[in-house]
């Protein structure tokens, strides 16, 4: 049987539980279909939308396994268009996507919304409107270093992020978010040791004493200083210019959430918020309109600890690329495994760069298909840690037709019916 390329609209991360979604969609055009899906089920949304900025962001990609090794990018791709004709129109954007959130949300969730100065006070007023002013938590200011020096004005070093919940009966554990305590800010209290022999601070107010043991806890305020923005040589980077932290994200889960529960962010990016939510135990939604982010995401998440094949499992909703590409495999069955092998690649994309071979393969898997799904059994993926591409992998045998996916430097994925050899 000759290879055979397929169209698979959906992919099925097999494992031993399912801890998400990630769709390929833009806001607000499939608002309607997660209403349909996910209205009233999701406990906490998360966004980190464009800022209206009028910049064309970027990522940074490497090619082949000389790319991760010498640590270089060999390619620029457009990440997202931050470009929009007029102020109305990237409001009227946002204000169908909260409208959207607000239907998403359970009655005890909460949302954050992750702005800058260019648009703050527009986003306070309009989720005041969608949500209700009582419904206002917290302006929680997260502070950072990294960035220009303005001459002009004072530099800007800090980014906005609203706190609102869905009603006055929504979830929220301080105590889930523990800080060390700042010896900064207790230097003014006095020292001393109880009759336990516990240290602590005190400090008397209204004639009453207040003491905080050095063995308990601190609790972040509404102003976070302690999580850095990411660094160039920082080990999460994944070429996404404006990718934030993990730390930032697991702050935000973990006080808003518990175990189980349903996390979503429709603006996906570099995939922060699931990988965030799937190591903390936590279900998510996420959604991007660039394959490129999708891609990101999936492979983070294969990468992430407990994620490989035998950890939690995961779907990828995004159309596939039906181009004039040439894709072959083979496979070569036994009594309880297949052996699975990559033949070939190329496209109109690698032969304008000039990208030869398989280096244009940024990941790729083996599985089975039924109907337009596609189920993924084993994997390579390229990291710093694994530049080289496996070309050939085994797997058990399952239901369905053996299949090929391969997921490009461009973030397509592309599928195939392999060979057959016997």
């Amino acid at each position: 049987m000759a290879a055979t390329t397929i169209r698979c609209n959906t992919v099925r991360q097999m494992g031993r539980e399912s801890a998400g979604t990630l769709i390929q969609g833009s806001m607000p055009e499939c608002a309607g279909a997660l209403l349909e899906r996910f209205g009233g089920s999701v406990q906490m949304i998360y966004l980190d939308p464009p800022f209206n900025t009028g910049k064309v962001f970027e990522m940074k990609a490497r090619i082949g396994e000389k790319g991760y090794r010498t640590g270089s990018p060999a390619l620029t791709l457009p990440a997202y268009d931050d470009r929009w004709p007029d102020r109305a129109q990237y409001m009227q954007m946002m204000r169908e996507t909260l409208t959207l959130c607000r239907g998403l949300l359970k009655r005890e969730g909460t949302i954050f919304l992750h702005i800058d100065s260019r648009m703050h006070a527009h986003m306070r007023l309009l989720m005041d409107e969608i949500f209700g002013e009582s419904n206002f938590l917290n302006e929680i200011i997260w502070s950072y270093q990294t960035g220009g020096r303005a001459r002009t004005y004072f530099p800007r070093k800090h980014d906005v992020i609203l706190f609102y919940a869905r009603s006055r009966s929504y979830y929220f554990n301080l105590k889930a978010v523990p800080v060390p305590r700042s010896e900064t800010r207790s230097n003014h209290m006095r020292r001393a040791v109880d009759e336990d022999g516990r240290s602590y601070r005190s400090i008397v107010s209204a004639g009453k004493e207040y003491r905080y043991y050095d063995d308990e806890p601190a609790y972040p305020g509404d102003v976070w200083d302690d999580i850095s923005h990411l660094q160039q040589k920082d080990p999460q980077r994944t070429g996404f210019e404006t990718q934030k932290p993990v730390r930032l994200l697991e702050r935000i889960i973990q006080c808003s959430t518990q175990e189980g529960d349903l996390v979503c962010d429709l603006f996906a990016g570099s995939g922060t918020t699931a990988v965030a939510a799937a190591s903390l135990g936590r279900r998510f939604l996420c959604v991007d309109q660039s394959p490129l982010a999708i891609a990101v995401t999936g492979k983070r998440l294969w990468q992430t600890p407990g994620g490989k094949q035998t950890g939690f499992g995961y779907e990828i909703e995004a159309p596939c690329a039906m181009d004039d590409c040439v894709l072959e495999a083979e496979v070569f069955p036994a009594i309880s495994s297949y052996t699975v092998r990559l033949v070939r690649f190329e496209s109109e994309d690698t032969r304008r760069e000039g990208i030869g071979g398989f280096d244009a393969i940024d990941q790729w898997s083996a599985g089975f298909v039924q109907g337009d799904v596609f189920r993924s059994c084993v994997s390579s993926v390229r990291s710093a840690a694994t530049p080289a591409l496996e070309t050939m992998v085994e797997m058990p045998v399952c239901a369905g037709e053996p299949c090929v996916m391969i997921v490009d430097v461009w973030g397509r994925r592309r599928f195939c019916l392999p060979k057959r050899r016997y």
